[in-house]
């Protein structure tokens, strides 16, 4: 199962926490990376022994900085919130009071009430739409007709990601061929996001590639790799240092 398919399938307490648990496996899975800890097996960690769930939770907190650290970090595409907002809850979240966040963020404490208002109404509202799509979800029969999620590194989500599984399949047939090689680079949007998506599937995350392995594995797919590097990289799929000597999955 993809990463992505697994954050946004996960239920929220399994998101507030960063991993779920897969019967299947017998395995604890991070949502943020899809590292995975068998449950029957005792894990070292310096000096110390913890059980598959305390290392997941052990794993989250030193790689990831934390579920909230790495969700409060996503795109604003994903949070709806805007730099002072974001700014606000970190502070909530540190525990400060009203009063100290004010002075941190030079606000007055009557415009801090008036963020925890609109947190408050933001949470109604995104408990009602919850509902709402998890009845649609109950009577959806064809997965086929179902919205393909936006890749996490995404800048902008609009029209371009209105894709369906079925229309992901179609473009993948139409512009791969068998061998996974890329036989033409589109030039419309949805496609271009999708072809971009499927080559992404070529690099792990949580490994940091040189460029030279970035072009190695991209002259595999299509002849102009360095065209593939600069739309992996504006899309979003890739980032990298600002020498371009290191690559990784945003």
């Amino acid at each position: 199962m993809e990463l992505q398919t697994l954050f946004w399938n996960a239920d929220i307490s399994d998101i507030k926490r960063g991993f779920t648990f897969n019967k299947e496996l017998n395995k604890f899975i991070c949502l943020i990376c899809g590292e995975s800890f068998e449950k029957d097996i005792v894990f070292p960690v310096n000096d110390q022994f913890y059980n598959a769930h305390k290392m997941t939770e052990h794993h989250i907190t030193a790689e990831h900085g934390g579920m909230f650290n790495y969700m409060i970090n996503l795109n604003k595409s994903y949070t709806s919130l805007s730099e002072n907002q974001t700014q606000v809850l970190i502070q909530m979240n540190q525990g400060l009071s009203d009063s100290e966040i004010a002075k941190n963020l030079s606000i007055t404490t009557s415009t801090i009430r008036n963020y925890r208002f609109k947190f408050r109404e933001k949470e109604k509202q995104a408990k009602i739409f919850l509902s709402l799509m998890n009845s649609v979800n109950v009577n959806k029969t064809n997965s086929s007709d179902s919205i393909i999620q936006p890749h996490r590194g995404a800048t902008q989500i609009d029209e371009r990601y209105d894709v369906t599984e079925k229309d992901r399949h179609k473009i993948i047939e139409h512009y791969f061929d068998e061998h996974g090689k890329l036989l033409t680079f589109p030039s419309k949007q949805k496609k271009k996001i999708v072809v971009l998506g499927q080559i992404a599937k070529n690099f792990k995350e949580g490994r940091v590639y040189s460029e030279n392995e970035i072009n190695i594995i991209l002259k595999r797919i299509y002849e102009d790799h360095v065209l593939i590097r600069r739309y992996l990289i504006e899309y979003g799929f890739l980032d990298r240092h600002v020498d371009g000597k290191s690559y990784w999955v945003k």
